[in-house]
């Protein structure tokens, strides 16, 4: 009767941790997280997307830009669509080279979303629709 009663004893405990486990919000683990070349080539992608749109407006050519100091601050792993997705916040800094000069800024701050494709081997930058429910998906693997 004593062994019976232990056994439920561990049975109830064990349901109850598996329950406690199940309810908790899956994560990516962080050591799946972008490198910093995936990072780079997702805020040259940014900025250029910025210039683009400035550049047609004034109807100027792109500068080339240099991207350097890359530091993240901030690292949350989710999930977007099922796939493993990381936000990431931090600073970099940036030179542009226009026609006859050079243009240093420190400090430009970025705020990011990255997500890893199925294969595990190629990383898309994820941007919020300006209404906020949709997301625009953008390949960096030509980046």
């Amino acid at each position: 009767m004593r062994l019976i009663s232990r056994l439920q004893s561990i049975i109830v405990v064990l349901l109850l941790v598996v329950l406690i486990t199940a309810c908790g919000s899956p994560t990516p683990p962080k050591t799946f997280a972008p490198d910093g070349k995936v990072v780079e080539r997702a805020i040259a992608l940014s900025l250029t997307q910025a210039q683009q749109n400035l550049s047609n407006q004034l109807t100027t050519l792109l500068p080339e830009s240099e991207i350097s100091k890359i530091t993240v601050t901030q690292l949350e792993p989710l999930y977007l669509g099922k796939l493993p997705t990381y936000h990431l916040q931090g600073s970099y800094r940036v030179v542009l080279k226009l026609s006859d000069t050079k243009v240093e800024k420190q400090d430009n701050q970025f705020d990011i979303y990255l997500q890893r494709q199925i294969e595990g081997k190629t990383w898309r930058l994820l941007k919020k629709e300006p209404d906020g429910e949709q997301w625009l998906s953008y390949s960096l693997e030509r980046f």
